[in-house]
């Protein structure tokens, strides 16, 4: 049993409390971010069991808890776009702080499923700061989550998307800056597909990140996953509801994070029905039970074979699946194991998990030509 899958059972003790939305205030040419959703899949995060709620109107409901009042993405990016990708049909949310210096690295972040580009808020800033602006950090919302256009969430056009909009935003390869490529859960799966793409275009990749997740493993809670979401509430009366539940329910441990992510993977319903929540899921990942074993199928194997550095981050002591277990042993990729932390390990823990990325760039970013880099067969 994963340790994803187990902490997500052992959620449901947890307080649930009635509803679950979110936004926060945006940039200045938006009204407001809007919201993603529940936790990568397979993970941990997915709440309680299956609990009859009431929802009737004649109950008293309590104010919103100014304590989980959603925090602006400005504190953590310097800015937030949308970018036109039309050979994609898209519109696509990306959040950005470039490096300082002509010549400094970009970690390019794609979220897991249920989740949105200001899941990485806390860890960009983290990253920024450690590397003095050496370092610059870029997020995106995946289409149907965040602020990005809804769309087909197979993981081949996610693996487009993701590329396309690289090109998009660094269309010159001779000036575009060192890319180093990471990925939580279904996130991982996308960025190892996208490297062998951008190496082809000519885009210097530094080094692959994939965060907690292990092909057997994710394929292995699979099954489960539909009974854990019934565990989730339908919505929320307001965003701090929402955050306080992600926080109650150890879903995310960090409250600085859930204030700035929490409000963008939920949107407003727009029902006017009292038996509907006022704030909904922007990503109910039931319905993305289609995409879930071909998001993970093939990602071991994928990983060991992105040629450029590998490593790969777990929360707590998650199995290795056999194909890893012999490449961890033949030193094909770095492991690092973060203690404490749930399946959203940049969200809990992004200055400890920080710490890891900017070592594994600073060994890797500035090999010499010809220098096998760390992970590279």
């Amino acid at each position: 049993m994963s340790d994803l899958y187990r902490s997500a059972m052992s959620a449901r003790l947890a307080k649930l409390p009635a509803t679950l939305p979110g936004q926060y205030e945006g940039e200045d040419d938006d009204e407001e971010e809007s919201g993603d959703s529940l936790g990568s899949l397979p993970g941990r995060g997915l709440g309680p069991p299956a609990m009859p709620r009431s929802h009737a109107s004649t109950k008293t409901k309590p104010a919103p808890n100014p304590a989980f009042a959603p925090i602006n993405a400005s504190t953590f990016f310097a800015e937030a776009v949308m970018v036109e990708v039309p050979s994609r049909g898209l519109d696509c949310r990306v959040y950005y702080t470039p490096p300082k210096f002509a010549n400094g690295t970009v970690m390019v972040c794609h979220h897991g499923a249920g989740y949105s580009g200001l899941s990485f808020a806390c860890i960009a800033k983290e990253i920024a700061d450690m590397t003095q602006g050496q370092c610059g950090v870029m997020s995106l919302d995946a289409r149907r989550h965040g602020d990005s256009d809804d769309g087909d969430l197979s993981i081949d056009v996610l693996v487009q998307d993701f590329t396309e909009v690289v090109k998009s935003v660094f269309a010159d390869t001779a000036k575009a800056p060192t890319l180093l490529l990471v990925g939580h859960s279904m996130g991982g799966s996308v960025i190892v597909r996208s490297c062998p793409m951008l190496l082809e275009a000519n885009y210097r990749v530094a080094g692959v990140v994939v965060l907690d997740v292990v092909e057997g493993s994710a394929l292995d809670a699979l099954p489960h996953m539909h009974s854990l979401l019934n565990a989730r509430p339908d919505g929320f009366d307001s965003p701090e509801e929402a955050i306080e539940w992600h926080l109650n329910t150890k879903a995310l441990r960090n409250a600085n994070s859930a204030r700035v992510s929490i409000p963008t993977i939920i949107k407003p319903s727009e029902s006017q029905s009292p038996l509907v929540s006022k704030y909904i899921w922007r990503t109910p990942l039931r319905s993305t039970a289609p995409y879930w074993r071909s998001w993970f199928e093939g990602l071991s194997s994928r990983f060991l074979t992105c040629r450029t550095a590998r490593l790969l981050v777990l929360a707590g002591t998650d199995r290795l699946d056999k194909e890893l277990m012999i490449g961890q042993m033949q030193g094909k990729f770095q492991l690092a194991v973060v203690p404490g932390v749930g399946h959203m390990l940049h969200e809990d823990d992004p200055t400890g998990v920080a710490e890891i990325l900017v070592e594994f760039w600073r060994r890797n970013e500035r090999v010499v030509v010809g220098v096998k880099k760390v992970g590279e067969s």
